[in-house]
C-alpha cells in the first residue's frame, strides 16, 4: 500500500504540494495524471525518499519514509523517468550488479535475469555491452532491474519512454498480472490513453493538488464523458488543443 496525508512541500518558499493525499490499495495501480509543473515529479521523488515533506506522512509498503528511509528503499522499484544504466555493462552484468545490491543469492540472481531477458526477447543481446542499445533496449533493462527484487511495490515515472508498440502490451500486462499478484504500482504519465488503459484508480493532480481520484470510467463520467483525455482537458481547465493549434497555424503562418 502507498499513503500520503496531508503533506506539504515548498521550495525557496513557493509551494509545489498543497495538502496532497491519496492511498493506493495492495494489489492496484494508480495513474498519477497532471500537467507539466502540477507537481507529479515532486510527488515521485518523496515515495522514493529523495525528497521529505515539509509536513504530512508518507508510507510506502507500510514504512514510513522519514522514519525509515532504507527500509523503505527494500519495498520499492523505481522507473525513473530519464533513467541510466552504466553502459560499459552488459544487461547480464547490470542485473547482477543490482541484484547484489538488493541481497539477492547468485542463483536468485541467475534465473530471475535469464526470465527477464527472455520475456523482453534480449537473450542475443544480454552479453553486449549497452553502448549501442537503443533507448527501449535500455527502458527494458530498467524495468527489468526494477523488478529483480520482486518489490511489493513498483514506482513508475513515464515508464513507457523509448518502447515499441509490442513492448507497450507487454508492459501493460506484466503490470496488470504483478497488480493481480498483490503488487502495488504508482503509474504517472502524461499519456493518459496509456494510464486509462492499465489504472484501476486514476489521480489528477494540477497546480500542486488533487483534484480528483476515482476509476478511469468515473473520471470520465465527471468530465461529462468521452475519453479520460477529454476529462482531463475540462478538470484541468486546459485550453482546447485544436483551437490552440488553429490559432498558432494562423498566426505563425499567415
Amino acid at each position: 500500500m502507498i499513503t500520503v496525508q496531508g503533506v506539504h512541500v515548498a521550495i525557496d518558499g513557493t509551494p509545489i504540494l498543497t495538502d496532497v493525499s491519496f492511498e493506493v490499495a495492495t494489489g492496484s495501480v494508480a495513474g498519477y495524471v497532471g500537467p507539466n509543473g502540477a507537481g507529479k515529479t515532486t510527488t515521485m521523488r518523496l515515495l522514493t525518499g529523495a525528497l521529505i515533506a515539509d509536513s504530512g506522512r508518507v508510507e510506502v509498503g507500510g514504512v514510513d519514509v522519514k522514519v525509515d528511509p532504507v527500509e523503505v528503499k527494500r519495498r520499492f522499484g523505481y522507473v525513473p523517468e530519464h533513467g541510466h544504466v552504466y553502459e560499459s555493462f552488459t544487461p547480464r552484468e547490470y542485473l547482477t550488479f543490482i541484484g547484489r545490491m538488493h541481497r539477492l543469492s547468485e542463483a536468485e540472481i541467475t534465473s530471475r535475469t535469464a526470465a527477464h531477458l527472455t520475456f523482453w526477447d534480449l537473450e542475443d543481446a544480454g552479453d553486449r555491452s549497452m553502448v549501442g542499445f537503443s533507448k527501449g533496449m535500455k527502458q527494458k533493462v530498467l524495468i527489468s532491474a526494477a523488478l529483480l527484487h520482486d518489490p511489493p511495490v513498483l514506482l513508475l515515472d513515464e515508464p513507457l519512454g523509448g518502447l515499441d508498440a509490442h513492448a507497450v502490451l507487454q508492459t501493460r500486462a506484466l503490470l496488470r498480472t504483478l497488480a493481480a499478484k498483490g503488487r502495488t504500482i504508482f503509474y504517472s504519465s502524461h499519456l493518459l490513453d496509456a494510464v486509462e488503459k492499465v489504472a484501476d484508480l486514476v489521480i489528477v493532480v494540477r497546480d500542486g493538488q488533487i483534484l480528483q481520484t476515482g476509476s478511469p470510467e468515473e473520471i470520465t463520467t465527471l468530465g461529462g464523458g468521452g475519453s479520460l483525455e477529454d476529462a482531463f482537458g475540462k478538470l484541468t481547465a486546459a485550453a482546447d488543443a485544436y483551437d490552440e493549434a488553429e490559432m498558432l497555424v494562423a498566426d505563425a503562418f499567415r
